[in-house]
């Protein structure tokens, strides 16, 4: 951010120069009121349920276009599903940091926000298997916590297509069902083909289901539309707790 006062006398080497005050929008609540009227204005948003409208909203913001809204693909009830289950505190399973640390914890229910990437034996798993750090870390979510079952979880990938890959492999072959799968994996390798999959699996396994069709994704995008779930608008009094260390992709 630029601050600079009309008044101020800048000094650099022998130049010295008043700065003029800049131009530009500073009140957060009008900021924030703009935003969504621009998105409203600028993204089809009346093909969407209402369960479903403030993810897609939520996902322009965070991305600054407006095709987000476009290839957004849901199965039904998915909004209402994701959002019962974070006011019920439900845990929230991320394959990326960088997802954690965009969930705002005041819209939470007390919900544990676990991230494994960089768990004790992740690297070494990673190696032995040949695959990513991030499919790794998704094999220790059948059994990390007690209190914290995979079964009727929510489920936010916004970085490895691996992850959400290793997801659906495991869901397939019999692990604890997420109550809802946020697929948000981004790049050129992988990323449409595993939403593609999360799409045909989704459906065919009656497993709910929100994603981006194509390469479009990211860790603020899955942070979006979690947050989105977790309140929209609203606040909650009661924040989470997140389970997380260091940061890293893990790709």
């Amino acid at each position: 951010m630029i601050m600079i006062m009309a008044t101020a006398t800048i000094t650099t080497g022998m130049r010295a120069m008043t700065a003029e005050r800049l131009d530009y929008l500073r009140d957060p609540k009008e900021i924030y009121r703009r935003s969504f009227e621009m998105i409203g204005a600028a993204a089809d948003l009346d093909r969407f349920p209402a369960d479903v409208r403030p993810v897609a909203e939520r996902l322009v913001h965070a991305s600054g276009l407006e095709t987000a809204a476009r290839d957004l693909v849901f199965s039904d009830g998915a909004g209402a599903v994701g959002r019962r289950a974070l006011a019920a505190g439900a845990p929230i399973y991320v394959d990326a940091e960088m997802v954690a640390a965009g969930i705002i914890q005041k819209r939470l229910s007390g919900n544990r926000v676990i991230c494994t990437l960089n768990d004790e034996g992740i690297a070494h798993r990673a190696a032995e298997q040949g695959t990513t750090r991030s499919a790794a870390a998704v094999e220790t979510w059948q059994n990390k916590l007690p209190d914290c079952p995979l079964e009727g979880s929510v489920v936010a990938i916004g970085n490895a297509p691996t992850a959400l890959f290793r997801l659906l492999e495991g869901i397939l072959a019999g692990w604890p069902r997420p109550a809802l799968v946020l697929g948000f994996p981004v790049g050129f390798v992988g990323a449409a083909e595993s939403k593609d999959a999360l799409i045909k699996y989704g459906r065919q396994l009656d497993l709910p289901f929100i994603t981006l069709t194509g390469r479009m994704g990211g860790s603020a995008m899955a942070a979006a539309a979690v947050n989105a779930l977790a309140g929209g608008k609203r606040e909650h009094k009661s924040g989470g707790k997140r389970e997380h260390k260091s940061g890293g992709n893990g790709e």
